[in-house]
C-alpha cells in the first residue's frame, strides 16, 4: 500500500517497520511530528525527556539494555546532547542506537543555522541523510542495521523541507525483531575513565576505517551518469533541487554524508570534466573533496547561507537570473507573527514593556513580545540562557534592581532550573519569571513534567514549580494571574525592590489549550463606538481582534469626543476570547461584553 507521507511521519513509520520499540525526544520544530507518529504505533514507548541531553542518555540507557533505540532533536538540540554523545561514539552500544539531527536552513523556527553534518565528523559518527520521504522511511532501517553491525550510534540528518514536505511512501508490514535484552558487565568499554577511554579511542578509528570502507559499496552512494560534460555530486533535498534544474547533468548522489566515499569520488572525478558540489550551509562536502586534490566548483557561487531551490541551482550554475511568472501585486498589510487573541504572555510583556528594566528572554512563544507594540524582551540565545542572562547582567550593573529573566514553563524545565539555582547560591538580586502556561506550547502543545501527562497520554507526577523553588532556596516566590494587569505590574515592582533573588511564576493556560480542554469560555467583548474617545490605549497590546478605523471610513455617524480624535477602535468580537486585557486599559469604559443577541 502507498500513502502520502511526511518526512517525519515516514521516518516514524520506517521505524515501526523495522521493529524499533522504544523512543525518546525532546520536541523541537522541524523534528516534533517524528515522536507524535511514532508514539501511536501498537506495542512501542516513547517519551518526551526534559531536554535533549537526557534524551539521548535515556536512549544510551536502553541501547545499552539492549533495545534499539531511536532518539529525536532538532539542531539545536544536539548541543545540548553534545557531552554524552561525543562518549557514546567511544563506548558503542549493545542493541543499536539512532539520532535524528532535523537541522533548519533559513530559520524557520530557530535561533540559529548551524550544520550538523560538522557534529558527525567531530564525534566519529556516521551519518545518512534521505532526499525525500521515501528514503526517510528507508534510511532509518538501513541506520538501525549500520549502527547493530558497527557497534556505534548513526545519525540520520533531516533539513526543514524533507521533514516537513510530502511524498509517496511504500508501506510494509513491521518486522519482528528479537533483540537480546539485558545487561553486562564490560567497564573496558563502557567506564570510560582516561586509561579506558584511551583504548576505545583507538576502537574508533578503526571502526572509521571500516565505515570508510563501506562506503564505497554503500548502495545509496551512487553515480548516475547523463551528459558528462558536467557532474554534480550532492546529497539530501539539494539533489531534488539540481535534479530539476539540470536533468541532463551526471550525478553523484550520496546517501551517506559521513564518511564520503573517496574511491567512489575519485572514480565520479574521473568521469565527468566539470564538477559542482551542491550542498546547503556549510561547505563539508565541498572542503573533502579539494583535499583530496579534486578540483569542484561550490561555494563560489553557491549561497553559504539559507535554503536552496531550483532557481538558486540554475543561477549559480548558469549566472542567469532565473524568471518566474509574476504574480498579481496585492496592496496588503504587513502580518508580522503575534501572540494568539487570549495569550497569557500578553499581560505580562505588556507590563514589563512598560516598565524600565531589562527583560533577558528565553526560547518560546513569548519571544515574539520583543515587536512593537510590546517590546517587552531585550534579549533571546538559547534554551534557558535568560537566567543566567539576568543573574550575569545584575552582577555587572551598579544598579540593582533593573533586570527580569523570563522563561517558558518547558523551556525552564529544559534548562532553566540549574541556572536558577545559580542565582541563589551566589545571591543575584534579578527576578525570574517562569511563564507557565501549561504546555509546550510553540512546538504543538506537547506534555512535559509539569502538565501531570506523558507523552503516550498516561497520568503522571507533576513538577510543583513552587515547591522545587523553594528547594532551591528561593524564599521569594509568587504566583499571578497574568490577565490581572494591575496586580502583575505591582507584584514585579514589590520583587524588583529585594535585595534578593525572586521567582514569580505567571501561570495561566495557552489560549488554544483552554479550548482544548473546554475550559470556562469567557464572554467576547466590543467597543462602544459613543463611548470610545480613540486614545488608543488597547491598540498598545497587540491583540489580533483589535483594530483602528478612522471616523471618515466608518459607515456609522459617531460625534467626536474632542477634535483631536481621529477615530475609534474596533474589536472583532469573533476572535475576541474575552480575556479582559483591553478592558482593563480602557479608561473612557467603552469595552464592555457582547449580548448575546448581538
Amino acid at each position: 500500500m502507498k500513502q502520502l507521507m511526511s518526512g517525519n511521519e515516514a521516518i516514524a513509520r520506517g521505524a515501526y517497520e523495522h521493529g524499533i520499540t522504544f523512543a525518546s525526544a525532546y520536541p523541537g520544530t522541524p523534528s516534533t511530528e517524528i515522536m507524535e507518529a511514532f508514539s501511536k504505533y501498537d506495542g512501542v514507548y516513547a517519551e518526551w525527556g526534559p531536554n535533549e541531553k537526557v534524551a539521548l542518555e535515556v536512549g544510551i540507557g536502553a541501547a545499552l539494555g539492549g533495545a534499539r533505540a531511536l532518539v529525536v532533536m532538532k539542531h539545536v538540540g544536539v548541543n545540548v546532547a553534545a557531552d554524552p554523545l561525543f562518549t557514546v561514539s567511544y563506548t558503542g552500544i549493545e542493541g543499536g542506537l539512532v539520532i535524528i539531527s532535523a537541522d533548519d536552513p533559513s530559520m524557520h523556527s530557530s535561533q540559529n543555522e548551524q550544520d550538523n553534518r560538522n557534529y558527525a565528523r567531530s564525534a566519529k559518527i556516521p551519518m545518512l541523510e534521505p532526499s525525500d520521504s521515501s528514503e526517510a522511511k528507508e534510511f532509518i532501517k538501513i541506520a538501525f542495521r549500520m549502527s547493530e553491525e558497527f557497534d556505534t550510534p548513526v545519525f540520520l540528518r533531516t533539513t526543514t523541507r524533507v521533514s516537513h514536505s510530502k511524498s509517496v511512501v511504500e508501506l510494509e508490514d513491521p518486522e519482528v525483531h528479537k533483540e537480546k535484552r539485558g545487561t553486562r558487565y564490560d567497564p573496558s568499554k563502557y567506564v570510560m575513565v582516561p586509561a579506558m577511554a584511551r583504548q576505545r579511542r583507538i576502537e574508533v578509528e578503526k571502526r572509521m576505517e571500516k565505515l570508510q570502507e563501506f562506503a564505497e559499496t554503500f548502495p545509496e552512494n551512487r553515480m548516475e551518469i547523463n551528459d558528462t560534460r558536467a557532474g554534480i555530486i550532492t546529497a539530501g533535498m539539494p539533489y531534488n533541487y539540481a535534479k530539476d534544474a539540470f536533468p541532463e547533468y551526471s550525478y553523484l548522489k550520496l546517501g551517506m554524508v559521513h564518511p564520503l566515499p573517496r574511491g567512489l569520488i575519485r572514480e565520479f572525478a574521473s568521469k565527468v570534466e566539470k564538477i559542482y558540489v551542491v550542498e546547503e550551509l556549510d561547505p563539508f562536502i565541498e572542503e573533502q573533496i579539494r583535499a583530496m586534490g579534486i578540483e569542484v566548483v561550490g561555494k563560489e557561487v553557491f549561497p553559504y547561507t539559507g535554503e536552496f531551490d531550483p532557481g538558486i541551482v540554475e543561477t549559480a550554475i548558469t549566472g542567469n537570473e532565473v524568471t518566474g511568472t509574476d504574480l498579481p501585486a496585492l496592496s496588503l498589510p504587513p502580518r508580522p507573527p503575534n501572540l494568539c487573541p487570549g495569550c497569557p504572555h500578553r499581560g505580562l510583556f505588556y507590563v514589563l514593556g512598560k516598565m524600565k528594566v531589562f527583560v533577558t528572554g528565553d526560547i518560546g512563544c513569548y519571544t515574539l513580545s520583543f515587536m512593537k507594540p510590546l517590546e517587552g524582551m531585550g534579549s533571546c540565545i538559547c534554551m534557558g540562557a535568560s537566567i543566567g542572562m539576568a543573574h550575569g547582567m545584575d552582577k555587572a550593573l551598579e544598579e540593582k534592581g533593573k533586570v527580569v529573566g523570563v522563561i517558558g514553563d518547558s523551556t525552564f524545565i529544559h534548562s532553566g532550573i540549574t541556572p536558577l539555582l545559580n542565582m541563589v547560591y551566589n545571591r543575584s538580586n534579578a527576578v525570574v519569571v517562569i511563564c507557565d502556561n501549561r504546555t509546550t506550547a510553540m512546538t504543538g502543545m506537547q506534555e512535559h513534567p509539569a502538565t501531570g501527562f506523558t507523552l503516550q497520554g498516561k497520568e503522571t507526577k507533576a513538577l510543583d514549580f513552587v515547591e522545587l523553588a523553594k528547594a532551591l532556596g528561593l524564599d521569594n516566590v509568587r504566583v499571578i494571574d497574568p490577565f490581572d494587569i494591575k496586580n502583575t505590574r505591582s507584584v514585579i515592582k514589590e520583587e524588583l525592590s529585594r535585595e534578593e533573588p525572586s521567582l514569580i511564576i505567571s501561570r495561566a493556560p495557552c489560549a488554544l489549550l483552554a479550548v482544548k480542554q473546554k475550559a470556562a469560555v469567557r464572554t467576547p467583548l466590543r467597543i462602544d463606538p459613543d463611548k470610545c474617545t480613540g486614545c488608543r490605549a488597547c491598540l498598545g497590546l497587540g491583540c489580533p481582534p483589535i483594530s483602528w478605523k478612522r471616523l471618515e471610513d466608518m459607515d456609522i455617524k459617531i460625534e467626536k469626543k474632542t477634535k483631536k480624535q481621529e477615530g475609534i477602535a474596533i474589536i472583532d468580537s469573533s476572535l475576541c476570547t474575552g480575556c479582559t486585557l483591553c478592558r482593563q486599559l480602557c479608561s473612557a469604559g467603552a469595552i464592555e461584553e457582547v449580548v448575546e443577541d448581538e
